[in-house]
């Protein structure tokens, strides 16, 4: 596609449009035409919610997970079993879980993972929070991903624990080695959690 069929503005966006993950740049393309047949009002609101995007949407400050306000909405639920608390990477991995509507505790995000190649080591990650909240804990699941960064995380946070008189488990089958579980669907996921299997540390 030759930027010269559209004016510098609408070049731009569908320049910022493709940065988006799997969007393509004939996607981003058709979106940015899109946009542009969109009333006005519509096109302040999108930018409004867009621009106020960081301000609205923070960490919760207990585990790490997407909230509008201190905790989020897990956190905030008291039927949720205190006696498991599943650790992810991202926060945006979080409703992959909740999807598969296979686990029922709580959760503790990293905000990242061990990458020695990236020079992402363990003090990069959201460790000394976990610590702290151990006391009623009677598993962890490591739900990170099952890429060679995924397992040494794991495999790092397990050696971690290891004397903490804690169940540490892993997710087992239903996420292709390899993949990112942030794009898991429903049914895989839910079989990793239930297939889960002790690390054995």
């Amino acid at each position: 596609m030759s930027d010269n069929h559209y004016p510098k503005p609408l070049v731009e966006l569908i320049n910022s449009i493709s940065r988006l993950p799997g969007i393509g740049r004939r996607t981003a393309e058709r979106i940015a035409l899109s946009l542009h047949e969109w009333p006005s009002n519509e096109l302040e609101f999108l930018g409004k919610q867009i621009t106020d995007l960081k301000e609205n949407v923070i960490s919760c400050q207990k585990c790490g997970n997407f909230a509008d306000s201190e905790l989020c909405r897990i956190c905030r639920n008291d039927s949720r079993d205190q006696t498991f608390i599943c650790i992810v990477e991202t926060a945006a991995q979080i409703p992959v879980i909740e999807k598969s509507g296979s686990f029922k505790g709580l959760y503790h995000v990293l905000n990242g993972r061990l990458s020695p190649v990236n020079g992402h080591g363990p003090e990069r990650l959201n460790l000394e929070p976990l610590l702290s909240r151990l006391g009623k804990i009677q598993e962890v699941i490591l739900a990170t991903s099952p890429d060679f960064d995924g397992e040494a995380t794991a495999s790092f946070i397990a050696n971690l624990l290891k004397d903490k008189n804690i169940s540490i488990t892993r997710i087992a089958r239903g996420i292709p080695v390899g993949a990112d579980i942030s794009y898991a669907d429903a049914a895989s996921m839910a079989m990793a959690i239930t297939s889960r299997r002790d690390m054995g540390v």
